[in-house]
């Protein structure tokens, strides 16, 4: 069974402009310029994303949901940040890119690296982004309401660190990016890379 996380329990790892609670969901806009990046291919350094983090040990798998629309700049993104600190961190989440919405991820350990596949289908929908950790590796996924599950990202993530994990979004290229997050559980781990999730 999944444990709901309260939005008031995290901490802003930047503050964005706003965001409010409303029914249930928090509707949070970003402030332009907004971005996680480190070094790779651009060689600037970026870490004034907004990300509500609270601890995350990685015994259960964590989930992130939020509406697909929105987005209409280039680099436009939300979804899940697991974060260790400023160079150890992972992102995931829709990201757009050349005016489609692409499911991707970033994982950064000193540098970045980013992957992306595009999924204009998705479009309008409730976006679900999970990681669970498994061994010395965290298996990273995403669906939608009418998707199913598919496997994002198989990545390491050191056990020693203190992680912490929580929606997250970024303007990087433009101002007005609003997204309401729909979704913040603790779940059950996933047991393997080729098992799907067990809904609840």
């Amino acid at each position: 069974m999944s444990e709901k996380i309260a939005w008031s329990s995290g901490e802003w790892l930047t503050k964005p402009l706003s965001w409010e609670e409303i029914d249930g969901k928090l509707h949070v806009e970003a402030v332009e310029g907004s971005d996680f990046w480190q070094k790779t291919m651009y060689g600037f350094q970026r870490d004034s994303g907004h990300s509500l983090l609270a601890p995350w040990n990685g015994d259960k798998a964590i989930e992130v949901g939020f509406r697909l629309d929105g987005m209409d700049h280039l680099y436009d993104q939300a979804g899940l940040m697991l974060w260790s600190h400023s160079e150890q961190w992972i992102k995931a989440g829709i990201e757009m890119n050349d005016g489609i919405p692409h499911v991707g991820a970033v994982v950064t350990s000193g540098l970045s690296d980013w992957s992306l596949s595009p999924v204009p289908e998705w479009a309008g929908e409730v976006v679900t982004i999970r990681a669970s950790r498994l061994e010395d590796a965290v298996i990273v996924r995403a669906r939608t309401e009418r998707h199913p599950w598919r496997t994002i990202r198989v990545s390491p993530l050191p056990s020693r660190e203190d992680w912490q994990a929580g929606p997250f979004l970024c303007a990087p290229t433009s101002g007005g990016l609003k997204v309401a997050f729909t979704r913040w559980v603790l779940a059950e781990p996933d047991t393997d890379v080729h098992v799907e999730p067990v809904e609840d």
